[in-house]
């Protein structure tokens, strides 16, 4: 069994989830990475194992998170491989928009079933092993939208609310057996999902409307004058992942440059 500190990460082919598996990998992690997208995760994979540090160690799985099964076969499958699991990085997550009163109720369903039953599933077959332990760290990314309503991301916003309450309350159940939960909240993110709500994804310019803000759809800005970047947010999860965090649990860090005034 390694001696290394052993990570599943979800959501891990690209983006947010892919920075985090390359922070953590340059750490010294064993890595265990989950996503439903196979040749983004393959490529991932392949470049973290040319660069992840001697004597650690990485497996990939094609997975939904929306199938319980599949998860559980993927967790079985890194607890044969390393014999333990000691940090959760959870980052499976999508996003679409649409009016409240507009949107279709399958909509809802859809995001509610990644973003709060995808996680509860990951939560829960990672929890279990953790618990048996009793010793563990989780971070969840959720969202700045589950703190402040926004024009057109109800069932985003809703959906990551929900997720972070359930972070929450799972911290609090777990904490008798020492292990920490916490939510990170990233803003505005320059990752392919961002850029998706642009009219033109490439075109850096598109950025500006979003940090400037905008009074008609009560919108803030970001004060300080900039998107993350999808290694903001991995620096954010690699600390509450750490023994530097030791005594932070339940916490919702918000990692949004300001732009929701920590509402």
């Amino acid at each position: 069994m390694s001696e290394r500190r052993i990570a599943v990460v979800t959501g891990a082919a690209a983006g947010i989830g892919a920075a985090v598996a390359r922070t953590l990998a340059r750490d010294g992690y064993s890595l265990a990475l989950l996503d439903r997208d196979d040749v983004e995760l393959k490529r991932v994979t392949a470049e973290l194992a040319e660069t992840i540090v001697e004597g650690a160690d990485i497996e990939s799985h094609v997975v939904d998170v929306t199938d319980r099964q599949a998860v559980d076969a993927a967790v079985a499958s890194t607890m044969d491989t390393f014999g333990r699991i000691d940090a959760l990085a959870h980052v499976a997550g999508i996003l679409d928009t649409g009016s409240v009163l507009d949107s279709d109720p399958d909509q809802w369903r859809k995001i509610f079933g990644v973003n709060v039953f995808g996680l509860l599933n990951v939560l829960q077959s990672v929890g279990l092993e953790m618990r048996r332990r009793r010793a563990g760290a989780i971070v969840v990314v959720s969202s700045n939208a589950a703190g402040v309503p926004r024009i057109g991301m109800g069932a985003y916003g809703s959906s990551k609310a929900a997720a972070t309450m359930l972070v929450r309350t799972a911290g609090l159940e777990l904490a008798t057996d020492g292990i920490r939960v916490n939510v990170v909240a990233p803003g505005s993110t320059d990752t392919a999902m961002q850029r998706s709500l642009w009219s033109d994804p490439s075109d850096d310019s598109g950025a500006d409307a979003v940090i400037e803000g905008n009074l008609a759809s009560y919108r803030l800005g970001i004060p300080l004058g900039k998107l993350a970047t999808a290694d903001d947010i991995a620096d954010s999860v690699h600390f509450l992942l750490s023994d530097r965090a030791a005594h932070i649990t339940m916490q919702a860090l918000y990692v949004d440059g300001g732009a929701t005034l920590k509402a």
